[in-house]
């Protein structure tokens, strides 16, 4: 995968959402008549670009393709999310060699999984 999506209603409360959570500056941009926000490009250019996308074809769901973020803390990144207005959807769980896991419901209804590797 290179790129992804993520369908909202309400451009600027998912950006104070994506914004307050991740702890990351989108760029907004018009895009063939959508409105989006862009999430940076990795550091190192590695991993998928995406942004936040608002239009009649963008549609949030809790039921269709699972996007996970790789996080330093899924605690600290559940205690902003929650704070935010998150729902937890999947709360944090072990997952032997492969780290942790948890999932949530972002601001617009997403299903939005969290994965951390152990140290």
């Amino acid at each position: 995968m290179t790129y992804f999506e993520i369908p909202v209603t309400d451009m600027d409360r998912a950006v104070r959402f994506y914004t307050s959570v991740f702890g990351v500056s989108l760029t907004r941009e018009i895009v063939d008549g959508y409105d989006m926000a862009l999430f940076p490009p990795a550091e190192d250019g590695a991993g998928a670009s995406g942004a936040l996308a608002k239009g009649d074809v963008y549609v949030p769901s809790k039921t269709g393709a699972i996007l996970y973020f790789r996080v330093a803390s899924i605690d600290d990144i559940l205690t902003r999310a929650t704070a935010a207005g998150a729902g937890i959807l999947y709360p944090k769980k072990d997952i032997g060699d492969l780290g942790f896991v948890a999932e949530i419901e972002d601001s617009e209804g997403n299903r939005i999984a969290l994965t951390q590797q152990k140290t």
